[in-house]
């Protein structure tokens, strides 16, 4: 791969992209049932978080990149709501349910700081 876009460039970009996978994994065994639902729900807000960041590095001021940040922040705590509710219904092994608390609590840590950089400069 020769050139890089800045988002790709971004260890909390790259980490998102490893939740998405976590969760398209996991929802693979959600029932039927929940295909358009839970499953949807998971898959697309994990989507959010990273398009949300590769969005905001295509903006001009750095205002405009913290509310991109902002809104990939949001859209990882509605996964994190999500995954609360799937394993309240016993759709997730806790196994799984703390695999991806701590990959949230990670890509939250990062995103918090790069708003705060990008707030700051």
């Amino acid at each position: 791969m020769s050139y890089k876009f800045s988002f790709e460039k971004l260890n909390v970009w790259v980490d998102s992209k490893e939740l998405i996978k976590i969760i398209y994994n996991i929802t693979k065994s959600f029932p039927d049932e929940e295909k358009f639902g839970l499953t949807n729900q998971l898959r697309r807000a994990s989507i959010s978080v990273a398009s949300n960041l590769a969005e905001g590095t295509s903006r001009n001021t750095n205002k405009d990149m913290a509310h991109f940040t902002t809104l990939s922040f949001s859209s990882l705590m509605e996964v994190l709501n999500q995954i609360i509710i799937a394993y309240e219904l016993d759709l997730l092994k806790e196994e799984d349910y703390n695999e991806i608390r701590k990959e949230i609590e990670k890509i939250s840590n990062k995103l918090n700081a790069l708003k705060k950089a990008q707030l700051n400069s």
